[in-house]
Formats: C-alpha cells, structure tokens, sequence
C-alpha cells in the first residue's frame, strides 16, 4: 500500500471518528484525547492532516455539505429545466431542499443518521465560528431556493416567505438532531430514529414520510394578520397539489 493511500485512509478514519464523537457529545464535549483514542492515531497526525480541532470539524462538515449542496443545486436545476420557465410547485420546492437532506440519511456512505444528527445538533447550539462557516456554505443554495420560493409564491409577501422558510429550517434541524430532549418536556415516547434499531435506511425514510408532510402543511398556513399591516388573515395561495 503506497503512503498516499495510507495517508488518506487515516485521514478518512479521523474523520469518521470524529464525526461519531462530535454528534454524541457535541463539539465542546468531545476532545481530541477522545478522537485520537477512538481513530488509533496520535495528536500529530491529527494536526498533520487539519491543524486544530476547529478545522476538523469543518471538515468534517465539508466533506458531507459539498455533496449535499451539489445535489440541491442539481435537483432543483432539473426542476427548473422541466418546468420550462414556469414557476414550480411549493411541494416541488420543499422536496428537492429538504428531501435531498433526508435522502442522506438512507445512505451511510454519506453519513447517515449520525450525520444527520450531527448537523441538526450543531444548527441548534453552533459555535461561534461554525456560524460563519455555514453563511458561506449555504449562501449560494440559500438564495437559489428562495428565489424559487418566491417564484412559486407570487401571492405571498416575500417577508413572509423567509419567516416560514427560517421555521422550516428550525423544524427540521430539531427534527434531525434527535428527540430527547424534546421526549423528557413532552413526556412523550416518539420511537428511535436514531437508526440503531430501525435501521439507517428506514429511520431516514420514516422520518421523511412524518416531517415532509408537516412543512409543507405549515407553509399552507393562513397568512398573519397584525393591525395595520399590508396584508390580511388569508389562505396561503397554494393548490391542493403543491
């Protein structure tokens, strides 16, 4: 085996290492101590290959994210090219964005739950650097998708629009994170998603079929009304079929 290949496969192990540990414990519980045991490796050659312990977690995040905004900007390419100029649907929208998030979850090659998790932790309690670090990830999928949105929405104020798509991304990111905490407030048994005993694949697809669903219903939702505002209490313009 040539040291290149060697290299990469240690690289690789870190990575995976301390993509487990980092969605377990969190990135302030997780230590390096921790990931070099769990890897087999020694502190150098974590340093060797990212330098410090907030390199490694954005790479860890890079590595899945490049994927995950390609495929975005893919789907909704296709989309946009089928549609043929013409607006798309809200559902259409929702799916190709969220959908594509879930669809890792099915596939451990890329992460998986654990990433799914991963990502869902770090989005409810970030780092400060890590804030930035998603700005620049997102930005260009970002503004695609609302501008799709707004497309798809024409009816709708655009403040409106962002503030049901920033409750999406909070629904989710919870959704994906895990539940317990949200099982001792409620008091309620929601089941394992954690694919330890669904199954990767399935805990993915069962969590789909419930919070897809529910996002598309909240962004159905009647419009806000506020006492002097330009709009009223209103059904949200969208067909049955969206």
């Amino acid at each position: 085996m040539s040291d290149n290949k060697t290299s990469q496969d240690t690289r690789e192990r870190i990575l995976d290492v301390a993509e487990r540990l980092f969605m377990a414990h969190g990135y302030e519980g997780t230590s390096m101590r921790m990931i070099t045991g769990d890897a087999e490796v020694n502190l150098a050659a974590v340093n060797y290959h990212f330098g410090s312990k907030e390199a490694l977690l954005r790479e860890v995040f890079r590595r899945r994210l490049a994927w995950l905004n390609h495929e975005r900007l893919h789907e909704l390419d296709a989309l946009e090219a089928e549609a043929g100029g013409a607006p798309l649907k809200p559902s259409q929208v929702l799916e190709a964005f969220f959908g594509t998030l879930l669809r890792m979850g099915e596939n451990e090659a890329l992460g998986g739950m654990t990433f799914l998790r991963l990502l869902g932790r770090t989005l409810t309690e970030p780092a400060d650097f890590i804030r930035t670090f998603f700005a620049g990830e997102y930005a260009e999928v970002i503004e695609r998708y609302k501008l799709a949105l707004f497309r798809a929405l024409p009816d709708v104020p655009k403040a409106e629009i962002i503030w049901r798509f920033h409750f999406m991304l909070g629904a989710m990111s919870y959704a994906i994170a895990g539940t317990d905490i949200l099982q001792v407030v409620t008091g309620c048994e929601l089941g394992d998603l954690s694919g330890e005993k669904a199954g990767e694949r399935n805990a993915a697809k069962q969590l789909a079929a419930r919070v897809m669903p529910f996002l598309l219903g909240g962004l159905r939702a009647p419009l806000p009304q506020f006492e002097g505002d330009a709009y009223q209490q209103q059904e949200m313009p969208l067909p049955k079929t969206a």
